[in-house]
């Protein structure tokens, strides 16, 4: 049921931060505004920042490929990096240097005419804490840096030498602990996504854990030549701050049993007016808010800063109080609509929920209506859920809806639809249901959306926004936690920390990309397995408040070594009264998906209009297409690059291709099938007038082979 009151909490939320403007002058600093009327623009024939520029529209306006000639596009280099495995990163391309990053936190620097190494920088060990999705470039005259992050370090290197900056920071690395109040002190910290550069600033996202352990995701802006910390804005409220109301546990803000709130996705900046647009993730511990009851500002919203300062400027909540782990996960797209003939200035947000949120780039106002619809409540003791939540009236979801789905949508080509069927019955199926003991939720769009980290693309001056997403269905429920304070045996570790994933079984759930640890002792060491508990592995995250002792009970419990309960010094009491019973996908016997196809799609978005120009199914399965069958449509990781002179290109897909499709209707023009699936987004750059595509071919997500091949194509 939606609310048609026309004083809904959107509508209300800007009235209010305009009065506030009026009141206290909370918009931009006259620098800003004397920017604002500056002829700042950004160069689309560069790829010289993540996703191409910062706006993140993954655009450019190099023009020697055409839809007349993609067919001929051939590979012009490979590059192999010195370590296998999932790479998620888009490359940018300084001058003739192109620079990445391998799997295992390499950074390399090629000739991006030839594709021959100039220079790698990493450890001597193949090690892998974290996903990387690429690298930061700041340059005064002849002082070029490039920045990345390994484990909890933002480090800095000579772009031209690949050697530390040894007047940043600690000769060349600044921990991003730094900033954070005393209880993020030994609390996982990490940062998959490249820092946004603006002026002197380089502003980090951070991930955190996602239970009652989490550090709290404060903003921060630190100075791109000393490392030193220039700015903080406090995601969850302090007292006397905007949004502390929105938070029933007082204590939040000193992270007491709750934490989270960081922007992991990356972010955008509006080089000329200097505002930059925040993405921010949920609160923690996800699906359980007993512990911070209350709308929760600033999680899941889209915040617009003074990049200068932090100040913030506006925001919207896309999820008041999240039940659902709906972080918002990708930059946003600034882009120009028309609107009554008038060109307006927007900024755009995809969303897991398949949902397209589009505002006035300055003031916050929405661009489209936006309803806020009544949702159930949650009937877990301790939690209070939001009563309503909001939903734009257009553009209309890019992802079909949990409350869409019948039986009609079960996979036709199941062999055992009869019990597909009898358990999709089994469900709650309500839009927004909040999760619960008793009886699974399934969420449609799953757990990784709808849009994920990839992003959209767009044409910024057209007002078209392309996106790609995901349609698996997975299960949510919750069970109680059970206290045993003085259980420090490696089984309570293991099933406190470890079941909710990879099973009490060991069995994991490689179908859903957790991998099985019943053989772990023959394919890892101890004390490599030891480092990936203490320090996380791929989009795993580490347990650094495990003591030692717990991190070998686990190690023990894992191998066979435990031979008995151990009881030891009480452990403190479970904070949350209800975990997540794990990630589990809503599969058939062989594997695919149980709902009906398409799997992954891609869509052009009119946000002029709120209209679609075309959606298609993205990706084959190839057992199902040898049969004749039409594509199904796959899923997807990584985004798309759109060119001014209309293709699109696109990896992402579990089938391993990479394709170009016509961005004016979606006809595909050419597909290539590349050495690895590529879960990454491609660039696109020219070197003495050759104009090339390039895309990091890692693998291994979804079960796929692994790769470390960077592959760059071009005309012959």
């Amino acid at each position: 049921m939606l609310v048609k009151n026309p004083l809904k909490r959107g509508i209300r939320e800007f009235l209010f931060l305009s009065i506030v403007i009026v009141l206290f002058g909370c918009q931009p600093d006259k620098k800003i505004e004397a920017e604002m009327k500056s002829d700042y623009q950004y160069n689309y024939k560069q790829w010289s920042e993540y996703l191409g520029g910062p706006d993140r529209n993954h655009y450019s306006e190099l023009d020697q490929i055409t839809k007349a000639n993609v067919k001929q596009l051939e590979i012009a280099w490979t590059y192999t990096t010195p370590d296998i495995g999932q790479m998620q990163m888009n490359p940018i391309i300084i001058d003739t240097i192109l620079y990445g990053i391998s799997a295992g936190l390499k950074v390399f620097a090629l000739n991006a005419e030839s594709g021959k190494e100039v220079w790698l920088y990493g450890d001597s060990k193949n090690a892998r804490h974290n996903t990387s999705r690429g690298v930061s470039y700041w340059t005064d005259g002849k002082d070029k840096r490039i920045f990345f992050t390994k484990d909890s370090m933002l480090i800095a290197l000579n772009a031209l030498n690949g050697k530390p900056v040894e007047s940043f920071g600690d000769k060349g690395k600044v921990d991003l602990h730094k900033g954070l109040p005393a209880s993020a002190k030994g609390k996982y910290i990490a940062s998959t996504t490249p820092g946004t550069i603006f002026e002197d600033l380089i502003i980090m996202p951070v991930r955190v854990s996602e239970g009652s352990d989490a550090a709290p995701g404060n903003l921060r802006a630190f100075n791109v030549r000393t490392g030193e910390l220039v700015w903080t804005f406090h995601t969850i409220p302090h007292p006397g701050e905007l949004g502390y109301e929105t938070w029933e546990n007082e204590k939040a803000y000193q992270n007491t049993e709750v934490g989270g709130v960081n922007n992991w996705a990356g972010m955008a900046v509006d080089k000329r007016s200097g505002i930059l647009f925040v993405p921010l993730g949920s609160a923690a511990p996800d699906f359980y808010g007993g512990r911070r009851l209350g709308d929760n500002l600033f999680a899941n919203c889209l915040l617009a800063l003074n990049a200068r300062t932090g100040e913030r400027i506006w925001h919207f909540q896309t999820v008041h109080h999240d039940l659902w782990d709906r972080d918002l996960p990708a930059p946003p797209n600034l882009i120009k609509v028309m609107r009554e003939g008038k060109e307006i200035e927007a900024v755009a947000q995809v969303t897991k929920q398949g949902y397209v949120f589009v505002f006035e780039r300055t003031t916050g106002k929405p661009l489209f209506e936006i309803e806020e619809s009544i949702v159930p409540p949650s009937t877990l003791d301790g939690e209070v859920a939001s009563k309503t939540q909001p939903i734009p009236v257009l553009p209309r979801p890019f992802a079909r809806q949990i409350n869409e789905l019948s039986t009609d949508d079960i996979n036709p080509y199941s062999k055992n639809r009869k019990e597909l069927l009898e358990k999709l019955k089994s469900y709650n199926k309500t839009l927004l249901q909040p999760p619960g003991i008793n009886k699974p939720n399934l969420l449609l769009p799953g757990y990784d959306g709808g849009a994920e980290w990839g992003g959209a693309a767009a044409d910024p001056d057209q007002g078209i926004l392309y996106v790609n997403s995901n349609e698996m269905a997975w299960e949510l429920l919750l069970e109680p936690t059970t206290n045993n304070k003085y259980n420090s045996s490696g089984k309570a570790l293991y099933i406190s920390n470890c079941a909710a994933c990879h099973q009490k079984d060991f069995t994991g759930l490689p179908q859903s990309g957790i991998p099985s640890l019943a053989k772990m002792q023959e394919i890892a060491s101890r004390s490599g397995m030891y480092e990936v508990i203490s320090n996380g592995k791929g989009m795993m995250p580490g347990f650094p408040q495990l003591t030692k002792h717990q991190k070998n009970a686990i190690l023990d419990y894992l191998l066979g070594l435990e031979k008995q309960e151990i009881l030891a010094t009480p452990q403190a009491e479970t904070k949350v009264p209800y975990r997540h019973t794990g990630y589990k996908k809503f599969l058939d016997s062989d594997g695919l998906p149980a709902i009906s196809p398409p799997w992954g799609t891609l869509h052009a978005i009119d946000l002029n209009s709120g209209t679609y120009k075309w959606s298609i199914p993205l990706g084959i399965t190839e057992s199902i297409d040898a049969l004749g069958h039409p594509p199904t449509g796959t899923e997807n990781y990584g985004g798309p690059l759109v060119t001014e002179n209309g293709l699109l290109f696109i990896a992402a897909t579990k089938d391993g291709y990479i394709r170009a499709f016509d961005k004016d209707n979606g006809k595909m023009l050419w597909k290539k099938k590349l050495p690895a699936p590529a879960f990454a987004t491609p660039a696109m750059y020219s070197v003495n007038g050759k104009q090339f595509v390039v895309v990091a071919c890692g693998g291994e997500k979804l079960g796929t082979v692994k790769g470390n091949k960077v592959v760059a194509f071009a005309l012959p």
